[in-house]
């Protein structure tokens, strides 16, 4: 008896990334769906509002978490990491297709100012002060947690438990900077849907540090 070709990597990657593809469009769509039900109950956010800045950095802020939970979900044997890093690309790519939407309804520009000035008047962030010269955008990633080119290539080019542990580090770390985000625009913000936005992801991103620093013991990840 013959058996069923083996499904060929390629092919499930153009699988998934067309599912991401996707997904970010629902997202995009649910974003114009849960604005109608907010715009008249509060003004249109600005350029330099809180709400836009956010929209602009998380968006960013969320590009590379989806590259970086793409490269470990092709690449780990790990099926709990193999899970999450599947829920964190489908999750943090619909956000960001609402986020898009968000500067499209409010008549704003997707880029806009030194990445996390909006945050300054917030009390509670822990990245400068508003009397600091505006972050350089390298200063205000590295502030933000996220990895730098060459992480990222160390990532790409590790194998086994070893990329498993490079990825937990670099998205724990990761998900760190997100969360002095959401409670800067929870602080500033007035916009009703954005507000909810940044809650979730809070305590998403929180839930899911914990369980990432669950699955380094696990494995025995050092550092």
């Amino acid at each position: 008896m013959s058996s069923a070709p083996p499904v060929d990597r390629t092919q499930r990657w153009i699988v998934i990334a067309v599912a991401l593809v996707l997904i970010g469009a629902l997202g995009f769509a649910a974003g114009r769906f849960t604005m109608f039900g907010t715009q008249g109950a509060a003004a249109t956010p600005g350029t330099s509002s809180p709400e836009a800045g956010f929209s602009r950095d998380m968006q960013a802020h969320h590009a590379q978490a989806v590259e970086m939970a793409m490269i470990i979900y092709r690449k780990t044997e790990d099926e709990e990491l193999r899970a999450l890093s599947y829920d964190i690309a489908t999750s943090q790519a619909a956000q960001r297709g609402e986020m898009f939407d968000w500067l499209v309804r409010w008549g704003l520009p997707q880029a806009g100012g030194p990445m996390m000035q909006w945050m300054d008047a917030s009390a509670g962030h822990e990245h400068g002060q508003a009397s600091a010269e505006p972050m350089t955008d390298d200063e205000a990633r590295a502030a933000m947690g996220m990895a730098t080119p060459a992480e990222l290539a160390a990532l790409q080019a590790a194998d086994g438990t070893e990329a498993d542990c490079r990825f937990l580090t670099l998205m724990i770390r990761h998900h760190e900077g997100a969360i002095p985000m959401a409670d800067a625009l929870l602080e500033l913000g007035s916009d009703p849907r954005a507000l909810d936005v940044a809650q979730a992801m809070k305590t998403g991103q929180t839930a899911e540090i914990d369980a990432m620093t669950s699955m380094q013991q696990r494995l025995g990840c050092s550092g």
